[in-house]
């Protein structure tokens, strides 16, 4: 190694554990600057995370599959962190009943309106039909989408792509837009940011409140359901 004085480096840019350290540790720094802010809109730990990392991985030369050998161990923790939305949803599972039918309502319009506007738009900027397909469902959760769009023969990569930059849109907009429209019932902004913003806008609806965070767990899970049923549909009838 003395050789080389990058050679250390290189060693230790091939351990997963190196990776799974830069990014907790980015994203403990990003959160606990979040947690200063007051949780402001714009101090959104997942984007700042998200180009200091990818600023990282440029500037040291380092594969995303390099990357992705230490980051899949919080990738794994996803499924249990989502199991765990049970938690507080069984903890208000008396206002959620109460809401029934005012969600299934709001989750038809918001499911719908999601789809249909981005194929709408898309085809007004006069985009190729591959890249509308891939971008149809992105307000769900990204193994969602993906799946999705195989299925609709498009490429999931771009899919996965317009998943997250749509969830951190959502999540840093959300507030705003709901204090300036006077929305003041949180389980109306949480199943808003859920259907819209999927993951990153239910942890964004934790962080201002736990009841925004049960109906944004809820929208996102049945948003999910909803979207895989109406994209298909959607393509067919509004795709040329």
């Amino acid at each position: 190694m003395s050789d080389n004085p990058f050679s250390l480096w290189v060693y230790l840019s091939q351990s997963p554990l190196l990776w799974l350290t830069v990014t907790l540790l980015i994203y403990a720094v990003t959160d606990a600057v979040s947690l200063k802010t007051r949780r402001h809109p714009l101090a959104n730990p997942v984007l700042h995370s998200l180009w200091i990392i990818g600023a990282f991985l440029l500037v040291t030369k380092t594969s995303y599959t390099t990357y992705f050998a230490g980051a899949q161990f919080v990738h794994f923790l996803l499924g249990p962190a989502t199991v765990a939305l049970a938690v507080p949803l069984y903890e208000n599972r008396r206002r959620v009943a109460a809401a029934i039918l005012p969600m299934l309502v709001a989750l038809a319009v918001g499911s719908l309106t999601a789809i249909v506007s981005v194929v709408l738009l898309a085809q007004a900027f006069g985009l190729p039909r591959d890249i509308i397909l891939s971008l149809a469902p992105k307000s769900v959760t990204a193994g969602v989408a993906m799946g999705i769009s195989e299925s609709l023969h498009a490429d999931p990569s771009l899919t996965a792509v317009s998943v997250i930059l749509t969830g951190i849109m959502g999540a840093i907009i959300v507030t705003p837009l709901m204090n300036f429209t006077g929305i003041t019932d949180f389980r109306g902004r949480g199943f808003a940011a859920g259907i819209a913003a999927h993951g990153i806008g239910t942890a964004r609806a934790f962080q201002v409140d736990e009841v925004a965070g049960v109906f944004a767990g809820i929208a996102m899970s049945l948003n999910a359901l909803v979207t895989s049923l109406l994209v298909p549909l959607a393509v067919t009838y509004l795709v040329r």
